[in-house]
Order: structure tokens, then sequence, then C-alpha cells
């Protein structure tokens, strides 16, 4: 890490050093989204409900492939940062080699059991009939071939994050967005594939922008620790367990945020393909959100890493509140904007009139868990900071997968479609409620040192 970086990490103002280390990594998370959302847009305007419900549909196991960067790539960075505070650079490279090896490594294996395990995952998944192919020349594509850059590309933008390449991170991903949205509709329309255009869209850009942040390693080389050189490939030191431990709050959160798209998509199969298109529509659009407090959160960590090492606990927390402000009144205004422009947002993706009455309807329901998400992700992000275990991990169930998927059931029952987008915005609330419980006694003996 050169002296300008970590100037950055232990002198410069707190609220300059968020801003250049949050912005980035937000507008790079913002741009993922939006192509993310290409796919649905531009499958949207073919205007068959079944192939928009078919991308939603197989949609969860490519959500995962971000658990596994996550996983390597939080879980490293957050080791990274704390070795180059105390000068163990060689330990450093050691943690970058093993996470982009074995991340590589689980993202390939993960792919061919994806496609292997079609017959009974889709159906678990809410594939019926019709979109039963759909669904699988959108795998194959995204999570079959593209799996493994897929993977690499937002866990090498993690990587680099740690020695305070922010801004080269966020082009990184930024590119890969545009390059997406771009390569879109000669796919779709010009070349007349259809969703299977999409799908070779995503992974070609992914691939792309995998080449880019290697090239840019390359560049570096002299300069940085991460490096992809099986030299320093290491299993020695208690690596493994270490990222692991400190990536799994990441790993789980996406994992249950899996189980979590697979449950809500599988009732909503019950009642037709556009209630999952229409869903799916919502949950897209909401994403704008989520993605806002994951940047303002992926962005600082390293920064609040460095300082917890350091002792500089003042530091630490002025980063956690500047960051937090920042990303909760984001999310307010955000919250308002959903709700207010619900209906043309869910007509910009497609004409049909079901789809887009279910998605308006979803959307309003949804956003209303997006403030707390803001406070949910800094408080996971503080204790992976610090090398906290146990919290990130609890607070990563609740939010996904476990209280969500429980009042689906009940409320589906109770209230019916409806419900199913209710148990968001529940089960959120009722996690800020254990995070405030969590963290506020953490913060005061920060102020007590």
């Amino acid at each position: 890490m050169n002296a300008e970086r970590t100037a950055l990490f232990s002198d410069a103002p707190v609220r300059k050093a968020v801003l250049t280390l949050a912005v980035p990594t937000v507008i790079s998370q913002l741009i993922t989204v939006v192509y993310n959302m290409a796919d649905t847009f531009f499958i949207g305007k073919l205007n068959d409900p079944l192939q928009v419900a078919a991308a939603i549909i197989a949609m969860p196991c490519f959500m995962l492939l971000t658990g596994f960067a996550n996983l390597f790539g939080l879980g490293g960075s957050s080791l990274i940062s704390r070795c180059l505070d105390t000068g163990d650079q060689e330990k450093a490279r050691h943690y970058a080699s093993f996470c982009i090896w074995t991340g590589a490594a689980a993202a390939l294996l993960y792919g061919i059991a994806v496609v292997l395990l079609e017959p009974m995952l889709f159906p678990i998944l809410g594939a019926g009939t019709d979109t039963w192919e759909y669904c699988c020349q959108y795998a194959f594509w995204t999570i079959g071939v593209g799996a493994v850059p897929t993977v690499m590309n937002a866990e090498l933008a993690h990587l680099i994050r740690a020695e305070g390449y922010s801004k080269p991170a966020g082009f990184g991903v930024a590119f890969g967005g545009v390059l997406n949205i771009l390569l879109d509709p000669i796919f779709i329309f010009t070349f007349r594939l259809n969703i299977q255009g999409a799908a070779i869209a995503t992974m070609l850009s992914n691939l792309i922008a995998t080449g880019y942040f290697l090239g840019f390693l390359c560049r570096i080389r002299k300069n940085t620790v991460i490096t992809p050189s099986l030299k320093a490939f290491s299993i020695k030191q208690h690596i493994p367990a270490e990222v692991l431990s400190v990536g799994l709050p990441g790993f789980v959160m996406t994992m249950m945020s899996t189980v979590s798209n697979g449950a809500l998509n599988h009732m909503a199969a019950g009642y037709s393909d556009t209630a999952i298109a229409g869903m799916g529509i919502a949950k897209k659009i909401d994403l704008l959100a989520y993605a806002i407090a994951q940047g303002m959160t992926q962005g600082t960590l390293p920064l609040i890493g460095y300082n917890y090492t350091s002792g500089s606990h003042k530091r630490m927390k002025s980063a956690i509140k500047t960051a937090f402000a920042y990303s909760f009144l984001i999310a307010c205004a955000g919250a308002i904007l959903l709700w207010t422009l619900a209906a043309p947002i869910s007509r910009c993706f497609i004409a049909d009139a079901e789809t887009v009455g279910y998605g308006q309807h979803f959307l309003k329901i949804i956003c209303l868990a997006c403030p707390t998400t803001a406070v949910n992700f800094m408080v996971i992000t503080v204790f992976q900071a610090i090398g906290k275990k146990v919290q990130p991990l609890c607070l990563s169930l609740l939010r996904k997968g476990s209280l969500d998927v429980v009042f689906m059931v009940i409320l589906n029952h109770a209230v019916g479609v409806s419900g199913i987008a209710w148990a968001t915005p529940f089960a959120d609330w009722i996690a800020f409620g254990i995070s405030v419980v969590l963290i506020a006694p953490y913060l005061k003996r920060l102020s007590d040192d």
C-alpha cells in the first residue's frame, strides 16, 4: 500500500475518506444492479411474461455466485487490509492467491452442479412446463459457462479495494455492467436469441470485466500484494479457516437471499407466471436501495478494519457514523421514490397490464424495508471488519431465508399473494431491532476507549 493510500486510511478527514472509498463502490454496485436489471428490462421488451418469469426463476441460482465472490472477496479483503496495517505483506499475498484460486475452483464446481441438477432444482424454484426450456437456456450461459468469470469479476474488485484501489475496482465492475447493457439488445433482438441472448451477453460482459482486472493486476504487479501467482498459494497459517470465517457472513447472507427468492418464486408460482414476473420486477427495482447500502458498507470496510487494527477507535467510530448517515438517508429517499413511482417504473419493464399490476403492488410493499437495510448492512460490516464471526452470521441468517420465509408461509395463507411481499419488510424490521441491540453496546465501548 503506497503512502497516499495509507494517508487516506489513517490521516485524511473521515468524511473525505468515506466518500473516496464508498462513492466508487456505490456507483459500481448501482451499475451492477442496472446491468442485472438490463436482462429483465430487455427480455421484458419481448412482451412475453413467460421469458421474464424464466429469468426470475433462474436468478436465485445466479445470485449465489455473488455469495462465492463475497466469501472469498470480502473475507480476503478484510484480512489483507489488516495484514497491510501490520506490515505483513507476505501473508497478504498468501491470502490473495488463496482467495483467487479457491474462488475460481468453487465457482467452476458450482456451475457444473447447477447444470447437472436442473431437473430437480428448477421445479422447486417454480419452473413449469411453459418456462422450463427458457430457464435452462438462461442458466446454461449465465451459470454453467459464466460462473467463473462472474465470481472473479466481483471478487477481484473486493480484493484490490483492500489496498485502496477503490476507483479502479469501481471502474471494472461498471465497465462490465455497461458492456452488458450494450450487448443485451444486440444478442436479444439483432441476433434474435431472446432470453438466451441475454444470458450470453451477461456471460461475455463478466468475462471481459475479469480480463480487465487481471490486466490491472499485471500493470501494478510491482506495487501490489494482490497476486494470482500459484507460488503464493498457501493453506498454512490457518489461511483457509480465517478467510472462510470472515467471509462466511457475506456468503450466508447471499445464500439465504437465494433461499428467500427461491421460496418466494415457488409460492408466487402457485398463482401464475405473471405473478412471478411481477414479483421479480419489483425485487429487481428494490435492489437499487440494496446496492447503495451494500456499496457504502463494502467501500468503508477496509477503512474500518484498518483503524480497528491500528487502535484508532475514535476515527473508526467516526467512519461508521458517517457511512451510516449517508446510506440511511439515501435509503429513506429511495423508499419514498420507489413508493411514489411504482407504477411508471414497473411499466418501463413490460407492457403486459397484469404483470405491471403485480409489479407496482409488490414494489410499494417491498420498498418499506429500504431504511432498515442500511442499518443491518452497516452493523454486519462493522462486525466483519473487526473479525467478529457470530454476530454478522446471526444477522445474515435473520435477514433472509429464515424469518422472511416463515412470514411468507404465514402471510400467504392469511392474506394471499400480497402476504408473500409483506414478509420482506416484516423480517427486515425485526433484524433492524436486533442489529441496534447488538451494535449499541459496542459503539459505547468505543467511546469509552
